[in-house]
This record gives C-alpha cells, structure tokens and sequence, in this order.
C-alpha cells in the first residue's frame, strides 16, 4: 500500500514541479513532456529493479539514475535552470520508487526538493542580475578598456567580462558578460549584437 501511496504522491511532486513551477516560468512547452515523462519513467524502471530478486535492485536503480543524469540532449540546448529541473525530475522518480524508507520521509524530501526549486528559480531571486554574449563591433583585447567599453554600451555595473573571441579580420569581440543593473530589463545599443543569454527572459 505504501509503493501505491508513493506513485501517487510522485505524480503529486512532479505535477507540482513542471507545471506549477517550470511551465508558468519558464513556457518551454517541449521539456514539459520530457520531465515528465522522465519522472514516471525511472519511477517504472526503478521499481521493477528494485523489486527484483536479484538482490541488487537499489543498487541498480541507483546506478540508472547516475546513467540518465549524464544524458545530453543533442538536439538542442539545456540552460542550467533547466537541467535543474532534469535532475529533480530524476530524484522525484527515484524517491518514489524506494518503498522501504518510511513514506513520511520520501514525502519530505519530495516537498523540500520542490521548496528548494520555488525559491531558486524564484524570478525575484537576484532579478537585477543577468548573463549575456555580446558581440562587439570593435576588437578589444585588453581587459580594463574591455569592462569599461562594456560598461558605458549596458549603462549597467558589470562584474565579469570573460573574452571569447577577438577577431582583428572583422574587427569584433565576442564577450560573455556578467552585470548587474538596476531596472528589469536592460536595451542594448544598436552597436551590440546579442548573441545568447537570458536578459530577455
């Protein structure tokens, strides 16, 4: 009765985790199917593993879940908050298949897995701080004149300025920045190219 209880409050956690909090955040409609799926997924396999006589069940479910957390996507790009929720959909699925700690636990940890998400990926958490690749229309390879060009393009305080490429052909520098600026939403001039990111999120 407790393995029942378990899917049942897996499927409560993982319905809480994509479509309380991933999908209203983030609207990436495609990853909503694959958390999911993922999720029950494991949950399947883990259980029959587990319930297995070969006497190494949870150990193999563990291993699995070690194999899927190196899944790459290839077909497209996972940002980090992203694999985040990878990784939680993963130890959902596991958490609901270990019926022989007590229920109260497995509930638990579910819920602080979904707590520590809310507040993570809280958009009001850090909302002034943001990631980008800018494309300069300028080659620029000394670090000090790096910041300050990039500074005065953003009107934003920038905390890191790491050069990735610095074509003297073209005349450009492509540049992953880190700043930080005090309204939601920052306007890049025209002479900035925005190449990637989340500024726009």
């Amino acid at each position: 009765m407790s393995g029942l209880a378990l899917v049942g409050i897996d499927i409560i956690a993982v319905s809480v985790l994509v479509f309380g909090l991933y999908f209203p955040r983030h609207r990436r409609r495609d990853l909503v199917v694959a958390y999911l799926g993922v999720n029950i997924g494991v949950m399947a396999v883990a259980i029959a593993l587990i319930s297995s006589d070969a006497g190494i069940g949870l150990g193999l479910g563990f291993a699995l879940f070690g194999v899927l957390s190196l899944i790459r996507l290839r077909s497209t790009e996972l940002d980090q908050h992203e694999v985040a929720y990878y990784f939680c959909a993963l130890a959902l699925g596991i958490l609901g298949a270990i019926s022989s700690i007590p229920l109260w636990l497995s509930a638990g940890l579910m819920a602080l897995i979904l707590v520590v998400m809310f507040i993570g990926d809280n958009p009001r958490l850090f909302r002034s701080y943001r990631r980008q690749v800018l494309v300069l229309d300028s080659a620029i390879a000394d670090d000090t004149m790096l910041m300050a060009h990039v500074e005065r393009l953003l009107g934003a305080r920038v905390h890191a300025a790491r050069i990735q490429r610095v074509d003297l052909v073209n005349d450009t520098t492509t540049v992953e920045v880190r700043f930080s600026h005090a309204g939601q939403r920052t306007s890049l001039i025209p002479a900035v190219a925005n190449t990637g990111g989340e500024l726009n999120r």
